[in-house]
């Protein structure tokens, strides 16, 4: 089959639903305001909002800006399909789960990985957890490269318009499962879906919470790969990043760790630099410092398994 045929496509635009949910997560920020002022006040500090807020912002450009690039590369990959998927159902269904399973390694690689990690920390830079804690995003992924771990599937024969929009579905599951207000869900929705205390241990920094629960929307693509820990009653999470960001400061939250990574480079040696890009965050070729794997283990050694 020529490029010229594969082109024709199903005549589908991507909906933009994150678009249609803005005023939803305006409406459920208010009412958390609301419920943290009457019951825990501490939960919204003023300046920490504004910086989510700022961070919310640029994302929002930053996506416009690139939006189009994006979309052209998966139309590209598109024209040469190996199959061609129908509009229907469960096509939608089967392109929703595949994107969630590639959420899923997405999100482990770029806590896995500094290069990713330079790009996403700052959605945990927050040392409080409420769901405006939910707009710090990115203003780098495109320049990370992030966004190829969601655009392959259109060389199976999704069309990008479906991948585009099961992919904002995703992220606007994702809003809500950043609160306090919501302790735990029935025992068989917290078995499948992510909620918001497998996200609170996501975002904590105790040493038995860090790097887990890796999960955009299923929670068990953190049970089959290993990644899984339940919040635990006894151990309330602590918010924020290993070493905390200690500023308000926009532009520093966007793009401090690519500073501190551009400065590994420069002063590491020659035979170390690829290391302090695809090794872990805190990794250092001296042994400075440590990452996740290492506090974890020290951890266990003073706190072993009953």
């Amino acid at each position: 089959m020529s490029v010229a045929r594969n082109l024709q496509a199903p005549d589908l635009q991507p909906i933009d639903v994150v678009v249609y949910a803005i005023p939803v997560f305006i409406l459920l920020i208010v009412i958390e305001m609301i419920w943290a002022a009457r019951r825990a006040p501490e939960k919204y500090e003023p300046r920490d909002m504004l910086t989510s807020l700022g961070l919310g912002l640029g994302s929002t450009i930053a996506g416009a800006l690139v939006a189009g690039a994006i979309y052209a590369m998966m139309l590209w990959l598109y024209a040469h399909r190996v199959v061609s998927l129908p509009n229907v159902w469960w096509v939608w269904v089967l392109a929703f789960v595949l994107d969630d399973f590639n959420y899923y390694w997405f999100h482990r690689t770029a806590h896995r990985v500094r290069w990713f990690w330079a790009a996403h920390v700052n959605h945990h830079s927050s040392q409080h957890y409420n769901l405006s804690t939910a707009l710090r995003q990115t203003w780098t992924g495109f320049f990370a490269l992030s966004f190829a771990f969601h655009i392959w599937p259109a060389l199976l024969g999704f069309h990008p318009a479906i991948l585009l929009t099961v992919a904002g579905i995703n992220l606007v599951y994702q809003f809500w499962i950043h609160t306090e207000a919501v302790q735990k869900m029935p025992r068989w929705f917290e078995a499948v879906m992510n909620t918001p205390a497998h996200h609170r241990v996501h975002h904590a920094t105790n040493p038995r919470y860090l790097d887990r629960n890796y999960a955009g929307v299923f929670i068990v693509w953190d049970k089959l790969f290993g990644t899984f820990e339940p919040e635990r009653d006894e151990e309330p999470p602590r918010y924020g990043i290993v070493r905390q960001l200690g500023s308000f400061n926009l532009l520093h939250a966007a793009f401090h760790e690519w500073t501190a990574l551009l400065g590994d480079l420069l002063r590491a040696p020659w035979r170390h630099k690829l290391g302090y890009l695809v090794r872990e965050p805190g990794w250092s070729h001296d042994g400075t410092r440590e990452g996740s794997d290492a506090i974890r283990a020290r951890w266990l050694e003073r706190n072993p398994p009953a």
